[in-house]
């Protein structure tokens, strides 16, 4: 059995991830990478990081795991991460969306993360999610998933590549809840509508005169 290594990256170079943005959705660039394999290959000079075994990575709130990860720095400091699932399974991805009680979950045979432009794709048996705390609003399947964090949009593509047992046509599936209304987010609570107005008929009408 592979001895396992905890390895705690925490590069100066972090230090200037998204530095000229005030937007929240961006925190998660600001932090230290920590990551957990069971073996590294790490190059000083390309800047580069190979994570095998059951690698588990976290930055902030976000949590990338696979088989593989490679990890690539730029000159600017931006990070690049491809995680490769082992045969059989899927890479995963997490992220709590800054201000809200609410995650976006992916999984995929290959997963991209680009720090620079804070987009994650999801290639080949794609699913992403969307959680309102535990419990699952939207959900999406397709061959590929890109997920924009600073935007919010996302585009799924489905195709052959998504055909399966359950799905053989290979289109793309996708459930969208409503968002919470203001209420249920702690908001005012709209006044109910007001009831029918009853109609009563009057003794006078249609009784004779006398």
């Amino acid at each position: 059995m592979k001895p396992l290594f905890s390895l705690i990256v925490v590069l100066m170079a972090l230090t200037c991830l998204g530095a000229g943005s005030a937007h929240a959705e961006n925190a998660d660039r600001d932090k230290p990478m920590n990551a957990e394999s069971d073996a590294l290959v790490y190059d000083d000079l390309k800047q580069t990081s190979v994570f095998t075994g059951n690698v588990v990575i976290t930055k902030g709130s976000i949590i990338i795991r696979g088989e593989r990860v490679d990890v690539m720095q730029d000159p600017e400091g931006y990070q690049q991460a491809v995680s490769i699932a082992a045969p059989g399974k899927l890479a995963y991805y997490r992220k709590k969306r800054d201000g809200l009680d609410e995650f976006i979950e992916g999984e995929g045979e290959r997963i991209e993360y680009d720090s620079k432009q804070d987009l994650v794709k999801f290639i080949r048996n794609a699913v992403m999610r969307r959680y309102n705390g535990a419990v699952l609003a939207d959900e999406s399947t397709g061959s590929q998933i890109n997920y924009d964090n600073k935007t919010d949009v996302f585009t799924v593509d489905g195709g052959p590549q998504n055909r399966s047992v359950s799905n053989p046509s290979g289109r793309v599936r996708t459930l969208l809840s409503p968002r919470i209304a203001a209420s249920a987010a702690g908001g005012p609570v709209p006044a109910p509508p007001a009831p029918p107005a009853v109609l009563r008929a009057s003794p006078a009408i249609g009784a004779d005169k006398k």
